[in-house]
């Protein structure tokens, strides 16, 4: 007789939210777990939980003490702490893991990307002149930029930080995705832009700055995913309900 599924999902994505609302519709017995730095986090169908779980021990204690079945993590593609505790927690418990991400994005005709390794790699590339260049990065990271102090920054947050950002020059734009390609194309016209940074996030709701800077034909300095130990990966929610035995129509595109 197969195990009845005890599901912890690491959320905090569009997809992690999507898988939760199929898992609610199902009735599979789940838990959504928030990262503790979350502002305002979104309402789910599932009992939610907020909080970090103290590393590898903490969270394998966790899973053990919940009885938890299967791990997916739903976590950013660049959290890259928290997706390696879990390969290594899954792993010290015997727990079945998946991970529900993006694919990444690939360059198309007409971009003019540069690659670069990580953020202290993207902070190097800027030496130079003063440029006018939008951090596409959310508000985590935009503070290893004072590094380069010359130049301007353009920032785009979901909320207004409690504090001014470490950046002596910059403009602060406080607005929620998914946006439009022409409307970011008018934001960086607006802001003579020379340079947009990015990491590469995937999924379609963060694209548009990229198609707005090929539209304009502007340089992109993409910053590489972290490298992460092996797992299961899946792009589709569907394909998670079909990995946990409950949904028998999954998506096209297999996990790997």
């Amino acid at each position: 007789m197969s195990v009845k599924p005890n599901v912890l999902l690491l959320g905090g994505t569009t997809e992690a939210s999507r898988l939760a609302l199929l898992l609610a519709e199902r009735g599979i017995t789940a838990i959504f777990s928030y990262a503790g730095r979350t502002e305002s986090p979104r309402p789910q169908p599932i009992p939610t939980r907020i909080g970090g779980f103290g590393g590898v021990a903490g969270l394998a204690a966790y899973l053990r003490e919940h009885r938890i079945t299967h791990l997916v993590d739903a976590t950013h593609p660049f959290a890259a702490m928290m997706s390696a505790n879990a390969v290594a927690a899954a792993g010290l418990t015997g727990t079945a893991l998946a991970a529900l991400t993006r694919p990444g994005w690939q360059p198309e005709a007409g971009d003019r990307w540069t690659r670069v390794s990580g953020l202290d790699d993207a902070v190097e590339a800027l030496a130079g002149p003063r440029r006018r260049i939008m951090l596409a990065l959310g508000r985590m990271h935009v503070d290893a930029f004072a590094a380069q102090p010359q130049h301007h920054y353009l920032l785009r947050f979901v909320d207004a930080p409690e504090h001014p950002p470490a950046l002596p020059y910059h403009s602060l734009v406080v607005d929620r995705g998914p946006f439009a390609a022409r409307t970011d194309r008018d934001l960086l016209r607006a802001h003579a832009i020379d340079l947009v940074v990015s990491k590469n996030a995937g999924g379609s709701g963060a694209s548009a700055k990229l198609v707005a800077a090929r539209q304009l034909g502007l340089p992109v300095l993409m910053i590489d995913r972290p490298a992460l130990p092996d797992r299961r990966e899946f792009h589709f929610p569907q394909d998670v309900l079909h990995w946990l035995g409950h949904d028998p129509s999954p998506g096209t595109e297999r996990g790997v």
